[in-house]
């Protein structure tokens, strides 16, 4: 089968998350990832817990697939040993603030006067520019000061703190692999390389696009909670069932408002769009309350109401409709023992073999930046 990146290498100077997921969906997609790493301890992410082997179970999940080379990219001949692969490469993916990579030598210039056609992304939570470019933050702090974190408030007011590291992720990893696509997808055009300045603390705000929507148009800016889909309307909530467990309602559209409202027989002058939206989801909570959730699964069962019932992550992964669709299918495999691949967001027609490995430190150092080779 082909790959869509099969003929495309990637030098991946990233640790953690950011890149590395990034790096992942690519070498996923077939694309040669060659991990650059620390002599001794390499990628952070190694160290982690809990441990599947020598590494951690992260580490292996993001880096299944990869190759891995140990270099000090202070050494004086770092440079030189790595100029081979450089000139091969056709993406670079670095996540250090801004500035490392010129004063060690591997900035965007130093690699294109060696390689004109180079991609280079360089991942950062501020940016490349502006105030704020070179202050430490982490996935909490880009959400807070982007605004999403104002957005999700819980019962006491307070901003609940997310469940994912949605920075890290959607505003970091998927905007890179985006861009990198655009990028070689121009270099075929036009031969030219690029230079990506991916800044995650600005990629949050996109996905905040109605927010941002309501207060440019008409200045009406959404606070904590008092939005649509933040929990000020009672057909978009969370309410506790009857035996403490909790139903995710979702009925937003007037066809599923009134299938639901017609299921749990909320009265007819509640129903309406003029309504007290918090009388009504008082009043809903009250009769949700009124029945366990097993009871509601049944009312609900047949009907389009976009209603579920929150489950764990455990129950999650042990959905039949996930097996039915393979999702767990892909394997990362260390000597000991595999575990599921993370499932996606690479389609399945693009992925390649079903068991994979993450790299051994340095593993490929010796047959990459052997002497013969430069």
């Amino acid at each position: 089968m082909m790959r869509p990146l099969q003929d495309i290498r990637v030098l991946d100077f990233s640790t953690l998350l950011p890149g590395p997921f990034a790096t992942l969906m690519l070498a996923e997609a077939g694309a040669r990832v060659i991990k650059v790493e620390r002599p001794g301890s390499g990628d952070e992410m190694r160290s982690y817990a809990p441990k599947l082997g020598e590494n951690s179970t992260n580490f292996h999940l993001l880096n299944a697939g990869k190759e891995s080379i140990a270099i000090d990219l202070k050494a004086a001949d770092a440079f030189e040993r790595l100029r081979p692969l450089i000139r091969q490469t056709d993406v670079v993916v670095e996540q250090f603030r801004p500035g490392v990579m010129d004063r060690l030598g591997f900035g965007y210039e130093a690699l294109c006067a060696v390689n004109p056609r180079l991609i280079y992304c360089a991942i950062t939570g501020w940016g490349q520019s502006g105030p704020k470019s070179a202050v430490a933050a982490h996935d909490l702090n880009y959400m807070a000061e982007a605004g999403l974190l104002g957005l999700s408030r819980g019962s006491d007011g307070a901003p609940v703190v997310p469940p994912v590291l949605i920075a890290d992720l959607a505003a970091g990893a998927l905007p890179a692999v985006v861009n990198i696509l655009l990028a070689l997808r121009r270099r075929d055009q036009t031969g030219e390389g690029a230079y990506l300045d991916i800044a995650m603390g600005e990629n949050l705000l996109p996905l905040a696009y109605w927010g941002l929507g309501n207060g440019f148009a008409t200045g009406d800016w959404p606070g904590g909670g008092d939005a649509l889909v933040t929990g000020g309307s009672p057909r978009y909530q969370i309410y506790r069932t009857g035996d403490g467990r909790y139903l995710a309602a979702a009925p937003i559209e007037d066809r599923f408002w009134n299938n639901f409202c017609e299921l749990i027989g909320l009265a007819p002058e509640l129903r309406r769009a003029d309504a007290d939206p918090e009388t009504v989801k008082r009043v809903v909570a009250g009769i949700i309350a009124s029945r366990t959730a097993d009871t509601w699964l049944v009312v609900f069962k047949g009907y389009d109401v976009c209603c579920s019932i929150v489950v764990s992550l455990e129950e999650a992964v042990a959905d039949p409709h996930f097996a039915a669709r393979g999702l767990f299918v892909q394997k990362v495999v260390t000597d000991e023992r595999s575990i599921p691949a993370i499932p996606g967001p690479v389609a399945a027609c693009f992925r390649g073999e079903l068991n994979r490995s993450a790299p051994l430190l340095g593993a490929q150092t010796e047959t990459l930046l052997s002497k013969e080779r430069v």
